[in-house]
């Protein structure tokens, strides 16, 4: 059984490691990653945003953060799940669980930064109505795609 929950200071190793396996699989880390993940709770939590974590009873195997910007605007980052349990859904409910959190914050846009490489991503993306926008204002350098999805 897979439960989501919310970030706790406990979890900030797994929350860490999990993510940079991704980012250096694809050899994507950069100081804006290495900043959120060593700071959670400054960067995310304590600014508006959310952690939200799939774990099983034993480990925490998935991620995803909903992160405030301003005026209504949120940047959904860090969402990963490992690969030993990639394509049972988990992303799906990660991404489910933000987007009901965005709507209880009064979010009018969600954006994301990704990568041409992380293509089973891109797709859920669009499955839930994210479209690709011009990359403006990345905080990363390895991003080559925007995308957003207006709530309101």
């Amino acid at each position: 059984m897979i439960d989501i929950i919310e970030y706790q200071d406990k979890y900030a190793g797994d929350f860490k490691k999990i993510n940079l396996e991704w980012l250096d699989k694809y050899n994507l880390t950069e100081e804006a990653d290495l900043l959120v993940l060593n700071q959670p709770r400054e960067t995310i939590l304590k600014t508006g945003g959310a952690i939200f974590l799939a774990k099983t009873k034993d480990e925490v195997i998935g991620s995803a953060a909903l992160i405030s910007a301003h005026d209504g605007l949120y940047e959904l980052a860090k969402m990963t799940v490992v690969p030993a349990w990639q394509g049972r859904g988990i992303s799906k409910l990660l991404l489910e669980k933000c987007l009901e959190r965005a709507r209880l914050l009064g979010a009018k846009k969600i954006v994301l930064f990704s990568n041409h490489k992380l293509e089973a991503a891109l797709q859920l993306y669009a499955i839930y109505g994210f479209v690709q926008v011009a990359v403006t204002d990345s905080p990363f350098a390895t991003a080559d795609i925007k995308m957003e999805l207006l709530l309101s």
